[in-house]
């Protein structure tokens, strides 16, 4: 029997990473608790972590071998040699003849799967596209648009400063159940023992963190806007703005009273359906608070009218001085940007849709496909993601991937996305190689956390870094092996002398430019301890950030000057196990990370305030056709994102049930624990159902991460709803296109007998295993 061995490493079911201390025997994790060694999480873990064995140990699920298509439409395993010389031999081909835009890439990591990214835009790079998708183009990018016109870049993105704050406001989030900063429920459950603290909430739902609030303003769903556009009204109506940080730091405060100014105040809480003296008693909280910091999440920024929510959550911590001070908002720094910063005239060739932070949404993919276009999609690469299941209008997702001419998915499982590919290359898991997190959002001191391996990685599977060199070689994009091979003697020898090499190199041809991160895999990676090839490419921000905040660094621990500096924080995150703090900026150093030269925030932003003039009432109606409005995506206690395969993880909603209240259960004529179908303009789905008493009436909830297709004694099973057979790629914000998940009109009603017979029969195979 194999000994049992103790680990550090990190969760990967949300993007917070919480530290892990993990015991291992042989291939198997069998234990899982907190690291209290992290100082970024300090031992806290929430539900979840505990069921990381069912994707890690679940080896009877993976692939081993890549897989191709053959014309009879099922899959024929093949060699890696063939898999790669094939799939750079059509890249090749579709290069020459249609250009880089003919190329899109969908994923490069996800929550604790991240360290493929950088070598798949690497071979976006290589093929001249920048048609470039991922689940924050899904989410956030109306968020990252206001960023961009408020602080000067796509990528200055704002953080909470909660362990400080007197007052916190969450907006469309529950860190009860889906954290979204450290130590969620500790820091929630500290703020309510305080009485100098306090917690106002705004959701529609009574949610899980609501039960804690001081205040909870329970709107109805999807009139965000008109509620926060109300607040904002009442603030500045009673002189509450904090004139001495508006004139110190921003520029465009006239316009934006005078448009708040113009609000219906009454005629918009009605709206909002929430009482007066609620409303009110919010504003006094804000402006009693001798600090207030704003968390928001895609309960707000996949809700209607998503980017004007977007500006006014801004504007609530910005017009009351909110922001780069103790206990409130303020920019965080990165070790790298996680998005970029897009042009007000980079768009998509065949949409014409605007680039946010350098990505598009998914929602308009199909039209990037289906289409005579010349420049139309041809060939689509998919890393660590799961489109046909995430993305909305899953049929349409389908028809398109169909359509492609080439499709390439890399992943662990035989996702519902790799179903649809042409090749399908096997990976290793995130527990089987070096991994990092990338989603650095606090504030003020940031950490990294590069992860070790706990074991090989799987016979038959490469990390995605081996898989993006191999296909680059074989394209013949790579400098001469003479070539490399001098800087990986540099690198090994004379770390000063192969930093002038290597960006010598890559400024010498933009081909070489483009594929910097593979020429690091294989230069200085093969120098690096302990087989950490894959994590070269952080070398090179690594020195970028130490060069640019040098004292931030030095403030976190590191020590070293000039180029040393550089060295050693790249060294520190590469040897820290339990994650290491990288920056540690004073409150005052957020105004060096604007983006405007004068480094003032532009409170007036022309098309928020046109949209905040247009927006009228009566859009809010329910549509008599749909009138429930769904959460679709409701966090719950077990359900994380689409890796978590094996339905034996979930302890509680085996089925991922439909919430109704009480009320609409009635209405419908369904049953607690029945079979209920639920349809939109574009699909119908049918789902367990049960009741919630904490759903305001005509609101519905369904949970995200279902929808897989599992094996059986039986025969297949999906597991719970895939949601987004009923989604629709029009429903979505006029501006990021951001889709409207949160707020989905839809109508209930009982299923056929033959739907029932359906599902009791998939529900019958389901229990054979969960």
């Amino acid at each position: 029997m194999s000994t049992v061995e103790t680990h550090k490493t990190a969760c990967i079911l949300c993007y917070v990473n919480c530290g892990l201390e993990v015991e291992v025997q042989g291939r198997q994790i069998t234990k899982v608790r907190g690291d209290r060694d992290n100082p970024r999480s300090q031992g806290y873990l929430c539900q979840k972590a505990g069921r990381i064995p069912f994707y890690t140990n679940n080896i009877a699920h993976r692939l081993t071998t890549p897989l191709r298509r053959t014309p009879a439409g099922d899959f024929e395993p093949i060699d890696w040699d063939t898999a790669i010389g094939e799939i750079a031999a059509k890249l090749n081909a579709i290069r020459a003849e249609h250009g880089g835009y003919a190329f899109g890439f969908y994923g490069g990591g996800g929550q604790g799967n991240t360290l493929g990214g950088p070598y798949g835009l690497a071979l976006s790079k290589a093929m001249g596209s920048s048609i470039f998708y991922n689940a924050l183009s899904q989410e956030k990018t109306g968020d990252y648009w206001v960023n961009g016109e408020m602080f000067g870049a796509q990528n200055c993105h704002t953080a909470e400063d909660i362990d400080h704050t007197d007052l916190l406001v969450v907006i469309g989030s529950n860190p009860w159940m889906a954290n979204g900063f450290t130590r969620a429920r500790e820091a929630v459950a500290e703020i309510r023992k305080d009485p100098a603290r306090k917690l106002l909430v705004v959701d529609p739902r009574r949610t899980e963190v609501a039960e804690h609030a001081d205040l909870h303003l329970r709107l109805r769903p999807g009139t965000d806007a008109f509620l926060l556009g109300a607040i904002l009204a009442i603030i500045v109506r009673r002189g509450g703005e904090d004139r001495t940080f508006i004139a110190a730091h921003t520029e465009g405060f006239d316009a934006v009273r005078d448009a708040l100014l113009d609000i219906p105040v009454d005629d918009w809480i009605r709206v909002a359906d929430v009482p007066r003296a609620e409303v009110e008693a919010a504003v006094d909280m804000i402006l009693a608070a001798p600090s207030m910091t704003v968390r928001v999440d895609v309960g707000l920024q996949q809700a209607r009218n998503s980017t004007l929510n977007s500006y006014l959550e801004k504007l609530l911590f910005l017009l009351t001085g909110n922001f780069a001070k103790r206990g409130a908002n303020g920019l965080h720094a990165w070790l790298a940007p996680l998005m970029g910063h897009s042009r007000p005239d980079d768009v998509a060739p065949v949409t014409g849709q605007l680039k946010i932070a350098g990505l598009l949404p998914p929602n308009m993919l199909p039209a990037q496909i289906l289409t005579d276009h010349p420049e139309r999609l041809r060939a689509f690469f998919v890393d660590s993601a799961n489109p046909a299941n995430s993305v909305t209008n899953t049929a349409l997702v389908e028809q398109a991937f169909r359509a492609l001419d080439l499709m390439v998915v890399i992943d662990v499982a035989m996702t519902e996305t790799a179903r649809q590919a042409d090749y399908v290359l096997p990976a290793a898991n995130q527990f089987e190689k070096w991994e990092n997190s990338l989603f650095t959002y606090e504030y003020p001191r940031n950490y990294f956390h590069v992860r070790a391996p706990l074991f090989p990685p799987l016979e038959g599977t490469l990390v995605e870094a081996e898989i993006y060199a191999r296909i680059v070689r074989a394209m013949g994009d790579l400098p001469d092996d003479r070539t490399l091979a001098e800087l990986r003697n540099l690198a090994a020898n004379d770390r000063p002398a192969f930093s002038q090499a290597f960006r010598a190199l890559t400024r010498s041809d933009p081909k070489y430019g483009a594929i910097a991160a593979v020429i690091l895999y294989e230069t200085l990676g093969a120098t690096l301890p302990g087989g950490a090839a894959a994590t070269a490419p952080w070398w090179l921000p690594a020195h970028r950030f130490a060069a640019e905040f040098g004292e931030s660094v030095h403030r976190a621990g590191i020590e070293g000057e000039g180029f040393e500096l550089g060295e050693n924080l790249f060294a520190a995150i590469l040897s820290e196990r339990s994650s290491v703090a990288f920056s540690d900026l004073d409150y005052e150093d957020t105004w060096s990370l604007m983006k405007h030269p004068d480094r003032r925030v532009r409170l007036a932003v022309p098309a928020m305030l046109d949209w905040l003039k247009r927006l009228d009432p009566a859009d809010a109606e329910p549509d008599p056709d749909y009138p429930l409005m769904l959460i679709g995506g409701q966090r719950r206690n077990y359900n994380a994102n689409q890796i978590m395969r094996d339905p034996r993880w979930r302890k509680t909603d085996p089925h991922g049930a439909l919430h109704l209240h009480p009320d609409d259960m009635a209405a419908a004529g369904g049953l607690a624990g029945g079979w209920m179908a639920v349809e939109t303009r574009v699909g119908r789905i049918v789902v367990k159902a049960e009741v919630d008493e904490n759903l305001r009436p005509g609101q519905a909830s369904l949970p995200h991460g279902y929808g897989q297709i599992y094996d059986t004694p039986g025969g297949q099973v999906t597991v719970g709803p895939r949601l987004n057979v009923i989604t629709d790629c029009d429903d979505c914000d006029p501006i990021a296109k951001t889709p409207y998940h949160k707020n989905v009109a839809i109508r209930v009603s009982r299923p056929t007998a033959a739907e029932i017979a359906a599902m009791e029969e998939q529900a019958a195979r389901l229990g054979e295993v969960a």
